[in-house]
C-alpha cells in the first residue's frame, strides 16, 4: 500500500514555504495591507514584491485587498440630519447653561 499523504514541507529564511516542490509565501493580510499603504519596511516590501512574482495566490489576495481599498475610498458617509440637529441643540443648551 502506498502512502497517499506523503507531503514534503520545508521553510527557508525568506518567508517561503516549499510544499511538494511548490513555493508558497507566508505573508499575512496585515503584511499586504501595510505594503499597499506603503507602510511596510523596505526589506518586507522587497520580499513581498519578490513573492508576488512567483506566487499567483498572493497576487490574487493582493488584488482583492486593492479592490476593497478602492471601494472604501468611494464610500461617502454623512450623518442623518436628525443626528446633526441633536448635536447642535445639545451644544446650544450647554452654552445657555454655562452663561447663566
Amino acid at each position: 500500500m502506498t502512502d497517499v499523504f506523503n507531503i514534503s514541507v520545508t521553510k527557508d529564511t525568506s518567508n517561503y514555504w516549499t510544499i511538494n516542490g511548490l513555493q508558497m509565501t507566508n505573508f499575512t493580510p496585515e503584511d499586504l495591507l501595510l505594503y499597499l499603504y506603503k507602510e511596510s519596511s523596505s526589506q518586507k516590501a522587497a520580499a513581498i514584491e519578490a513573492a508576488l512574482e512567483k506566487d499567483w495566490t498572493l497576487r490574487e489576495k493582493l488584488t482583492v485587498l486593492k479592490t476593497s481599498m478602492q471601494r472604501l475610498d468611494k464610500i461617502v458617509v454623512k450623518p442623518r440630519t436628525e443626528v446633526v440637529l441633536n448635536v447642535l441643540n445639545h451644544a446650544k443648551e450647554r452654552t445657555v447653561e454655562e452663561v447663566q
